[in-house]
C-alpha cells in the first residue's frame, strides 16, 4: 500500500530511513528484550519524525519550532546510546552498527542547522 509522508523535508526522509532500518534489524534481537532494548530503540528513532512533523507544524512560531526540533535531536540521541547497547550485547555487528550511527549523525546535522536557523524553515 501506497502511503505519503507527512514531512518531505530531507531531515524527515533520512530519519524515517533510519527509524525503518532500525525496526527491521531490530526484530533479529533476543525476545527477552521486547520491552526493553527493542521498544526504547524503535520508541526513540519514531519520535524523530513525530517530533519533526510538529516542528513543521510550529514553524510560523521560532521558539516552539526550535524545541520541537530540539527534542527530536534529543531522540536522535537516545537511539545512538540504544545502538550502542545494541552493539555492546552483540545483537549488531560492528559495520551495521556504524551504517546505522552515520545515518543518525546526518540526521543530527540537519537537525542542528535547523535549531541555529530557524528562520530558514518558515
Amino acid at each position: 500500500m501506497a502511503y505519503k509522508k507527512i514531512n518531505e523535508t530531507k531531515v524527515y526522509l533520512l530519519a524515517f530511513e533510519l527509524a525503518m532500518k532500525i525496526f527491521e534489524i531490530s526484530k533479529q534481537f533476543p525476545k527477552e528484550e521486547t520491552y526493553s532494548l527493542t521498544d526504547q530503540v524503535r520508541r526513540s528513532s519514531r519520535s524523530v519524525c513525530s517530533c519533526l512533523a510538529e516542528a513543521h507544524r510550529k514553524r510560523l512560531y521560532p521558539a516552539h519550532f526550535v524545541s520541537k526540533v530540539s527534542d527530536a535531536d534529543m531522540e536522535n540521541s537516545e537511539t545512538q546510546t540504544w545502538l550502542e547497547f545494541a552493539l555492546a550485547c552483540t545483537y549488531i555487528d560492528q559495520d551495521t552498527y556504524t551504517q546505522l550511527i552515520n545515518l543518525s549523525e546526518q540526521v543530527g546535522s540537519l537537525l542542528h542547522h535547523m535549531i541555529s536557523n530557524p528562520e530558514k524553515y518558515k
